[in-house]
């Protein structure tokens, strides 16, 4: 009997606000796969409507995707407890560290990109990406270091954590969930969450940094690019910050073009630019959800 090629597993999660961002990062995945390698796309869905699934799924032209919904609620295993974070994310940032959990069991590998994201290469090239022994492969944050003032780990101290060691960003990994779960990875994650709440500033991203410090393979920068930054080609576009949806928008206005070129050819075609204050709102939503949840749960 002849292996098949394992085909390539990519994660994703969204809700109602930023499906329009998911939108034209599907669509720009979908043009750019040029392999021919197949891809299953598995969306944590946030409670995304009805009318919006169907819009994505008409969004995409060809049979290069398979996409796979998941409702949030399945995505987190029953043995793990979301942390109390005071942070602006959105609870759902933490399924990513739930992939290996609700991914088939026998994918020895998975991409995971937020939803504001630009792939302007073929996604192929970053899934063939040796990362060695790691368990994980990423980029380096804007923040730089774990003992960044404004975007490191504030305790790093008492952690014992080398001032040094760079800070990945967890916008875009490659990941090995079969060796997440047999290294435990994320109850790792959720204990290092729950042991220091007060410090989770960038809520799932500082347990991720705790738990590989100095531990994981850094990619080329150009497969996380972000949109403040200026380079003329770069693989991915990350539009950390704000998004290029709200006028707020202040990263390079080439990476912003492209984002509406993508977005142009899916259903949310000709969608306008939204006030700042909608971005604003959510983040406020954001907390109070949160804390509505950790009350009841």
């Amino acid at each position: 009997m002849i292996n098949q090629p394992e085909g390539i597993t990519i994660v994703t999660i969204c809700d109602n606000q930023f499906v329009v961002l998911m939108a034209a990062m599907l669509r720009s995945l979908e043009e750019n796969h040029h392999s021919g390698e197949e891809i299953n796309l598995y969306i944590v869905s946030d409670h995304i409507s009805e009318k919006n699934r169907l819009k994505v799924i008409s969004s995409l032209s060809t049979t290069k995707l398979t996409l796979h919904w998941i409702p949030i609620e399945e995505a987190l295993p029953k043995q793990f407890k979301l942390p109390r974070d005071k942070s602006s994310f959105p609870a759902n940032v933490y399924m990513r560290l739930c992939i290996p959990y609700f991914i088939p069991q026998e994918a020895t590998k998975a991409i995971y990109l937020d939803v504001d994201m630009i792939v302007l290469d073929d996604i192929s090239k970053l899934w063939h990406t040796d990362i060695g022994e790691y368990d994980l492969g990423a980029v380096s944050d804007l923040s730089g270091v774990v003992s960044s003032p404004w975007g490191g780990i504030n305790n790093y101290r008492e952690l014992g954590l080398n001032p040094n060691s760079k800070y990945l960003n967890a916008g875009m990994m490659l990941l090995k969930p079969q060796r997440w779960r047999e290294r435990n990875i994320t109850a790792r994650a959720f204990a290092c969450a729950a042991e220091n709440a007060e410090h989770l500033n960038f809520a799932e991203q500082y347990t991720l940094n705790v738990v590989f410090n100095e531990d994981w393979f850094e990619l080329d920068p150009l497969w996380n690019w972000f949109a403040k930054n200026h380079t003329p080609t770069p693989y991915l576009i990350h539009f950390t910050g704000m998004k290029p949806i709200y006028k707020g928008y202040s990263g390079q206005e080439q990476f912003k073009n492209q984002f509406f070129h993508y977005l142009n050819q899916t259903k949310w075609a000709n969608f306008g630019t939204r006030s700042d204050a909608v971005s604003k709102l959510k983040k406020i939503y954001n907390k109070i959800e949160k804390k509505l949840v950790l009350a009841f749960r």
